[in-house]
């Protein structure tokens, strides 16, 4: 079973955030988006890297895959969990929990706990 991962990248120097995340999820999903909220913040402890997670609405656009992502799906919360190492289903999970924006850090794929 393949490794589920969401869309990301890296900004580029000219473009705002919600551009970045609008052109990152298109390129790697072929999907249109409207940026709604951020909804997480984390530091990866091992390689001192910032992550944010915004939570997007679908605007348009059709599935795609390429040598990047090999599939493109929706997946339930329960299929998210299971799919998906801990650090990233906790991403989708708390975008979707409605519980505004989470504060967290990890060592590349399992949280930790209490450390911000």
């Amino acid at each position: 079973m393949p490794t589920w991962e969401l869309p990301g990248g890296v900004l580029e120097l000219d473009e705002t955030l919600k551009a970045c995340v609008a052109r990152e999820v298109f390129e790697e999903t072929g999907i249109h988006v409207e940026v709604d909220q951020l909804t997480w913040v984390c530091k990866n402890t091992t390689r001192g890297i910032f992550a944010l997670v915004f939570r997007c609405k679908p605007s348009g656009g059709t599935e795609l895959t390429s040598s990047e992502p090999t599939a493109v799906d929706r997946l339930t919360p329960e299929e998210v969990s299971e799919r998906m190492a801990e650090v990233f289903a906790i991403r989708l999970l708390d975008a979707l929990d409605g519980n505004g924006l989470h504060v967290r850090s990890h060592e590349g794929r399992r949280l930790i706990v209490g450390k911000v």
